[in-house]
């Protein structure tokens, strides 16, 4: 039993140790691009909830002031507050062209039209 421990233990650490020396693999630009995408969907979620927190914290104020003014107390708000600023719609840019393939469009277009011939008198 103790052996069997003292194994397993040793199998353990030598795998954890052979975890630590392997080297992440690098990311590709697609992969860094995706990674982006991600995190702009996530903070744009972020500002969608705040929005949406923003707006029923001021229908429950907004009924509050009603039944309050309906049963005769002062309603008045606390403090003045920021109205609340919808974020719109997730939109996420387009990658932009390579500059190769933005340079090589006007030559194979200019090679694809024929030059322009003088009529023969």
């Amino acid at each position: 039993m103790k052996k069997s421990l003292i194994t397993l233990a040793l199998l353990a650490a030598c795998s954890f140790s052979a975890q630590a020396k392997l080297a992440a693999p690098a990311q590709t630009d697609e992969a860094k691009a995706k990674a982006a995408e991600a995190a702009a969907k996530t903070a744009h979620a972020g500002k969608v909830d705040s929005y949406k927190l923003c707006m029923s914290m001021e229908k429950t104020a907004s009924h509050w002031q009603k039944t309050a003014k309906g049963l005769g107390k002062e309603a008045k708000p606390a403090s003045a507050t920021p109205a609340c600023a919808d974020p719109g719609a997730f939109a996420w840019p387009l990658p932009a062209a390579p500059a190769t393939a933005a340079s090589a469009a006007p030559a194979a277009v200019a090679k694809a039209a024929p030059a322009a011939t003088p009529a023969k008198k």
